[in-house]
């Protein structure tokens, strides 16, 4: 490796790196693949202690820098979170391979067969703050699709996400696929980011997960494009129909469950009719928790909230505070959403199927839920063993992008002496 001070030149290397490394994924067989991801949740798990070791030394900075408690939960690894990765990596490992999976077949009268198959998107650049665990979930994702990945995590996890890399590239160059595969950028200067956001001739896509001002930072300069959520300002609507035991053991959890995440709900709607019969003891229920409850209108009778501001809807709290709102129906919750929310998760409490169908058809959040928590906002509770991140744009990937999201596709045409006329 160059000299670490000269940044473009760093960085260059990693392109060039991971463009050869690509080559070779692109070839390797499913076999290879899964071997390499179930040895690096070995060596994970064999080194425990020292990954330990090295969250002491990044969570003793990230309090130096004071860093928030959410921040704080998302960088800590204790055994179990350890363990927990280690599985994450072999679920993914035992994924079925998505790369030269035929998606669509066809003849054609002009003595064309056509096939639509899945190929490696090329390299793919992950940009992350505090969550060492990203390190190791966006590695296994990317190998399993075949594509090599260049990993600039946050400055807080330096030496966690050191450790567990230093474990994948041990599960991977064990089978022979070339540790460049998974490479992580090896300083924590923020020219680093700027320099991946521009380098079109060796990044394919960038996937940033973190907070608002990283995500808003990669979105407006990255010349390579981009899977990315900004926020996630999650709604939970509780409909007239709702089952009110279904909707307190919901929004309980889809607040309280972890504050820090993308998926925790960051605002209750209310139906009138609901609250008019009802009230809403699952309100009440966050509050017992310790939830700030900031509500508005005729929701201020509830007892224990506080009273809500205009800049306390479509704000992503990541905390102990949810936002609370009366609104007029399913059409009351839809206009709601579309005017605060982020298309990234919302909820509706119903036993109502031609609402709950309203609801789906009204919205075009990348996840919609029906009497089922937002935290379930998550590539591993999709199945897919582990996400990238979850994106809430329109084009290719949306919602948790897991590893056949990591792919694009070719048409393989084959004829027999074919011409046009």
């Amino acid at each position: 490796m160059k000299d670490l001070t000269d940044i473009p030149a760093v960085m260059a290397q990693l392109g060039a790196n991971a463009r050869a490394a690509a080559a070779a994924l692109a070839v390797a067989s499913p076999q290879t693949k899964t071997d390499a991801l179930n040895a690096g949740a070995a060596a994970i798990e064999a080194a425990i202690p020292a990954i330990l070791a090295a969250n002491d030394k990044d969570m003793a900075f990230g309090r130096d820098k004071g860093l928030s408690p959410a921040m704080l939960d998302r960088l800590k690894l204790d055994e179990d979170r350890i363990r927990g990765i280690a599985a994450g990596l072999r679920a993914v490992a035992g994924q079925a391979d998505p790369v030269g999976e035929v998606i669509a077949e066809w003849d054609r009268p002009n003595g064309l067969h056509i096939r639509r198959v899945r190929t490696p998107l090329g390299v793919v650049g992950v940009i992350y703050e505090s969550r060492p665990n990203v390190t190791v979930d966006a590695g296994a994702l990317c190998l399993k699709a075949g594509n090599a990945v260049i990993l600039r995590g946050g400055s807080e996890s330096f030496h966690s996400s050191g450790a567990l890399h230093a474990c994948l590239v041990q599960g991977i160059t064990s089978v022979g696929l070339p540790a460049e595969a998974v490479q992580l950028v090896p300083t924590r200067d923020r020219a680093a980011v700027a320099e991946m956001l521009r380098m079109t001739n060796f990044i394919d896509v960038i996937v940033p997960r973190g907070g608002k001002g990283l995500v808003g930072l990669v979105q407006r300069e990255a010349r390579v494009p981009v899977f990315a959520h900004l926020e996630g300002i999650c709604h939970v609507y509780v409909d007239a129909a709702a089952d009110m035991e279904i909707a307190r053991k919901v929004v309980l959890n889809a607040k309280t469950r972890r504050t820090g995440i993308c998926g925790a709900a960051e605002c209750i709607l209310v139906d009138k009719a609901l609250f008019e019969s009802a009230g809403a003891p699952f309100l009440e229920d966050l509050v017992a928790a310790g939830v700030d409850v900031r509500a508005d209108g005729a929701l201020q009778a509830v007892p224990g909230v506080s009273l809500a501001g205009a800049e306390d809807f479509g704000k992503e709290f990541l905390d102990m505070i949810v936002a609370a709102k009366l609104v007029d129906g399913v059409e009351g919750a839809i206009a709601h959403i579309r005017q605060y929310g982020s298309n990234h998760t919302d909820c509706i409490i119903t036993a109502d199927d031609d609402v709950a169908a309203r609801f789906f058809a009204g919205l075009d959040s990348a996840i919609l839920m029906r009497n089922a928590s937002t935290q379930f906002a998550d590539g591993g509770e999709f199945g897919m063993g582990a996400e990238i991140g979850i994106a809430t744009g329109k084009m290719h990937a949306r919602g948790p992008v897991g590893a056949e999201q990591l792919t694009s596709f070719k048409y393989l045409v084959e004829g027999n002496g074919a011409v046009r006329p």
